[in-house]
């Protein structure tokens, strides 16, 4: 088994399931009983004795075989020290499936019968798994839009500081271009300070222009505040055929 495929970066629209199992067989039922609506997840299999090597590794979901004793001893410490959402398939007379922090313990024979005990198990085990990559999937957009509104407000507040600064801002301006005028205009500066007292006069200038383009902004943003209350009541007379 390559690990390599399991450490890299999942895909930006695909999410991954780790299976950990030393056993063929149990990463193909699991993958045969998936639910077929909507994409698949990438399935990534990992034998039982080299999961401890990746524990923190780039997956969404945790399906591991402790069908015996011995492996779910094994597995199932690693499985909580991951901390990360996971199935583990059991073979004990537990209930068929239970929560046991971050980890649903499932049944692997719900019926006595191998043949309908192999298909029960897996089948759950698939609803159950799409069910939590969904709700991931759903955290992860919620997170997202979550920080992109934050940004969206600091900047807001950042620009109605500046533009609430920018009368300060032209009155000192105001003051540092008439003086750099009036040192342009003295009789007997050696050239040198006048060409600097020149350089003083266009940079206030064009920092003046500057703030006149947030006064600009801010009429802008006052005619599409205007602009967006009035169209609730327009959508609702449309609405109603008025």
């Amino acid at each position: 088994m390559d690990l390599r495929k399991v450490e890299q970066p999942m895909p930006l629209n695909r999410q991954t399931v780790l299976i950990v199992s030393s056993d063929p067989a149990f990463a193909r039922e699991l993958a045969r009983n998936w639910p077929g609506d909507g994409a698949p997840p990438e399935f990534t299999v990992l034998a039982q004795g080299l999961f401890s090597d990746i524990g923190g590794g780039q997956y969404d979901l945790v399906i591991a075989d402790g069908s015996t004793p011995e492996t779910r001893a094994i597995v199932e410490p690693l499985l909580v020290s991951a901390g990360k959402p996971a199935i583990l398939i059991h073979s004990d007379s537990a209930a068929f499936f239970r929560y046991e922090g971050s980890i649903l313990a499932l049944r692997r024979d719900a019926s006595g019968n191998r043949e309908t005990g192999e298909k029960n198990w897996s089948l759950t085990a698939g609803v159950v798994g799409r069910e939590i990559l969904r709700r991931l999937a759903s955290e992860a957009r919620q997170h997202n839009a979550e920080t992109k509104c934050a940004a969206v407000e600091a900047e807001a507040l950042l620009g109605r500081y500046m533009i609430e600064m920018r009368h300060n801002v032209n009155n000192a301006l105001t003051s540092v271009l008439g003086n750099a005028e009036l040192l342009t205009l003295e009789p007997g500066l050696p050239a040198h300070v006048v060409a600097q007292a020149d350089t003083v006069r266009n940079m206030a200038l064009r920092l003046h222009e500057v703030f006149q383009r947030f006064s600009s902004i801010e009429k802008e943003l006052s005619v599409a505040a205007r602009e967006s209350s009035k169209k609730p009541p327009q959508a609702h007379a449309a609405a109603s055929g008025r």
